[in-house]
């Protein structure tokens, strides 16, 4: 499934070669942000196969902008899946389907431990594994961005101080992050100006973030 700004034309939304975006700014040009840009993020009710995320998304416009998205564009089509060029091989002197040669590379990583995005559990008190429907909200800092995650495995809100980089490439995960020191119920942060005076009064501890540690 493909998704668009709201009331905009169906088309693909996530470019994996500039990691970015694409939905309708309601001032002319489409908006291409990167995930670092959504400030809020929603699973609709209804729609499974797949499931369909209201978003928030701070646009180059300087406002922000409703819009929808794909499960499937925001946990698989950064890994390459939705990719929809070719390239030539040399090695093989033919075409190649770049989603094939993306998606083979994120499967060798994700099967040598590697993981594509990453968190730290308060709750439970260690790194763990996430992908980017488990965002419920971000906000930007000052060359960093803060998001608040639903944990995958415990259902309990941690909010971590993370670079852009952690958030928009795959396979980047910061080494060390800061975890703010209070576990959110899952429907304590609402809005998100509640959110950003959240994060301006929290006191962040270092983790550090090792899959393996």
């Amino acid at each position: 499934m493909t998704a668009s700004g709201i009331g905009g034309t169906t088309r693909e939304v996530y470019d994996p070669l500039t990691t970015t975006y694409s939905f309708a700014c309601p001032h002319g040009r489409r908006a291409q942000v990167p995930l670092s840009s959504f400030r809020q993020l929603e699973l609709l009710p209804g729609a499974s196969h797949p499931a369909v995320y209201r978003v928030v998304f701070g646009c180059r416009c300087g406002e922000e902008h409703p819009g929808l998205v794909s499960h499937d564009d925001l946990d698989w089509a950064p890994l390459g899946a939705a990719a929809g060029v070719s390239f030539h091989n040399l090695m093989t002197a033919r075409e190649s389907s770049l989603a094939a040669e993306l998606t083979d590379l994120a499967a060798t990583r994700i099967g040598a431990g590697e993981w594509p995005w990453s968190f730290f559990c308060l709750l439970e008190g260690r790194p763990r594994p996430m992908t980017p429907s488990a965002l419920t909200f971000l906000a930007p800092g000052q060359g960093s961005v803060g998001i608040a995650v639903r944990c995958p495995s415990c259902s309990a809100v941690s909010v971590n101080l993370v670079t852009r980089q952690h958030v928009d490439l795959p396979f980047w995960n910061d080494a060390r992050v800061g975890v703010v020191d209070h576990v959110f119920p899952a429907d304590a942060l609402r809005v998100v100006e509640e959110f950003r005076a959240e994060l301006a009064s929290a006191r962040f501890d270092e983790k550090r973030l090792d899959l393996e540690g």
